[in-house]
Parts: C-alpha cells; sequence; structure tokens
C-alpha cells in the first residue's frame, strides 16, 4: 500500500496578496509526497490584489482532511475575517491539523476564528498589535511557533516559513534541500525590510500613507473579536 500524501491546504480569496501564498505554495509543490490544495468556495478564478488571477484547485466542501492549513494575508483578509462560511472551514479544518498556520496578515483570520487564543505568533509590522484584540500573543519574529501553530510575518517571510514548515513535517534536510533547489539566498539591495532597519523618516512616511488602511483593518479585528467572543460564549 502506497503511503498517503501529506494534506496541505493554502486558502485562496479575493484581493489577497498573492506572494503570501505563492511563495509557501513554490516550498510546499517541492516537498515529496505532499498534495497542495489552493482552497476557495468554488472553482473561478480568484484575482489577487495585484492583478493576478489564480485558479483554486479545491472547494471546501470537498476538501480532505489536511495535515497542515495555510491562511495567506492581503487587502481581502479584511472581509475575509467576518465571512462565516471560511471561518467555520478553518474552524473545522484544524481539527485533522498537525499545524495550523498564516502567513501575514492571515494569522488575524485565524484570531477571528479563535484559533489563535493564548498562542504567541506573528503578522505583518503594521498590524501585528491588532493579535491582541484576537487573544493572540504578538511576537515580533519573522516566524512564530507556539505548539502546533505555526505564523509568518509579512509577505516576502513566507518562503522562511514554508522551509520550518517542512523541517517540522520532513526533516531539516528535505527544508534544506528545497532550498538549495529554489536558490533561496537572498540580499536585499537595502537594509530596511523592517521597522527595526528602517531610519525613521522612512518608516514614518510608509506608516502615513499605510494609516487609512491599517485604521479600516483594525476596525474589521475590533469586530471580529467582538464576534469571536459571542462564538466562544454561545
Amino acid at each position: 500500500m502506497p503511503s498517503p500524501k501529506l494534506q496541505i491546504g493554502l486558502v485562496l480569496f479575493p484581493n489577497l496578496t498573492q506572494l503570501d501564498l505563492t511563495g509557501p505554495a513554490e516550498v510546499f509543490g517541492r516537498l515529496p509526497g505532499a498534495q497542495v490544495h489552493l482552497l476557495w468556495k468554488d472553482l473561478d478564478p480568484v484575482s489577487a490584489d495585484r492583478s493576478m488571477r489564480i485558479l483554486p484547485t479545491t472547494r471546501y466542501d470537498e476538501c480532505p482532511p489536511l495535515d497542515v492549513i495555510c491562511v495567506p494575508g492581503g487587502a481581502g483578509q479584511i472581509e475575509l475575517m467576518s465571512d462565516q462560511q471560511t471561518l467555520d472551514f478553518l474552524r473545522q479544518a484544524a481539527k485533522t491539523c498537525q499545524l495550523i498556520t498564516s502567513v501575514c496578515t492571515g494569522s488575524l483570520v485565524l484570531g477571528a476564528a479563535g484559533l489563535l487564543k493564548g498562542y504567541r505568533a506573528t503578522c505583518h509590522w503594521s498590524s501585528i498589535d491588532q493579535l491582541g484584540l484576537l487573544g493572540a500573543v504578538p511576537v515580533h519574529e519573522r516566524v512564530v511557533q507556539d505548539r502546533d501553530r505555526l505564523t509568518g510575518a509579512g509577505v516576502t517571510s513566507g518562503i522562511d516559513f514554508a522551509l520550518s514548515v517542512v523541517a517540522l513535517v520532513a526533516g531539516e534536510e528535505v527544508a534544506k534541500e528545497i532550498q538549495l533547489q529554489m536558490e533561496y539566498d537572498p540580499r536585499p539591495p537595502y537594509d530596511v525590510g523592517s521597522p527595526r532597519s528602517a531610519p525613521a523618516e522612512l518608516l514614518s512616511r510608509t506608516k502615513d500613507k499605510m494609516s487609512s488602511f491599517i485604521e479600516r483593518r483594525r476596525a474589521a479585528t475590533i469586530l471580529a473579536a467582538g464576534q469571536a467572543y459571542l462564538t466562544a460564549i454561545e
């Protein structure tokens, strides 16, 4: 009898940041014995937040029991936090998972589903404080593991995150092989990729440009926190 495939699901939702999804999908797709599902409510093309259109492979209602579930982030995460069909799916899928995971602001969706209460987690630097509203413990690290929860920080951390997942489910040597296959050897041209390294003026200017959107996200997080509380006491 052949051994069962490792079932990995990534939620593919409208207006997501494609690299949050495609970075991990590239890593997971190279994992021997893994079957990767791009999950949504239907199989129609889904538009990412930078115009790319991506095809789901598996509907929620036909998804097999998963070993790993991953929620990416992006602007569409705001609507996803009040999408009861998705939140219910995540709660159900989590019951079979070895790892419950996210990249970027996908951790806020996990929080809205009640799956991060009491867990250390990370998020994009601009919104990491919002995790506390959902009962999680914010941690300013690129990849954070707390028991069976694994979360990645903003966008580009998805590859680091996915290699960490592979190390957990298949061993470090497999993760190293995949990193080498991908020639993942990042050397960014500027040392400004984090608030810890960016000059104060650049950080301030960037925050100002993002401020109205971050407040819209915060309002959605506050609403989701209230809904999660009501669900918990029902």
